[in-house]
């Protein structure tokens, strides 16, 4: 799907994850599509290579849908990932997207899910108008 987002869009987009990071205890967040292509991100991803690990991201949801499929289900919706240090929240949005969240021990699992239930039905609608509009240029 080829869609153009605008600078305003973009603007709301991170708005929408500094408002997640400050609510959650989450350090960083970033929105990528489902090709692995980072479209927005909020914190500081300073000491990662977000272009593999969002390249990685879309690989590992690729993954996921085909065990999805092979259990029966239409595809998983949301991956997490526990590490000793840092732990990966993953949330679908729509059928393009991706936001993937990254924290640690000094939040948990329940406020970032909390969080970022919140944040994905907004970007949802977030979309929803960029596909919209698009469909009308």
């Amino acid at each position: 799907m080829n869609i153009i987002i605008s600078d305003q869009d973009i603007v709301r987009i991170e708005r929408g994850l500094d408002k997640m990071l400050s609510s959650s205890g989450a350090h960083c967040a970033l929105l990528i599509d489902r090709s692995g292509q980072l479209i927005a991100s909020s914190g500081d991803p300073s000491t990662l290579d977000v272009i593999a690990l969002s390249a990685l991201t879309a690989a590992n949801f690729g993954a996921t849908a085909e065990i999805a499929r092979l259990l029966g289900e239409d595809e998983f919706a949301l991956l997490f990932h526990k590490g000793k240090n840092e732990n990966v929240h993953f949330s679908k949005i729509g059928t393009e997207f991706i936001m993937v969240t990254l924290f640690d021990d000094r939040t948990t699992l329940g406020l970032v899910r909390l969080r970022t239930e919140k944040v994905v039905r907004e970007l949802h609608e977030i979309f929803r108008g960029i596909i919209e509009r698009n469909r009308g240029e």
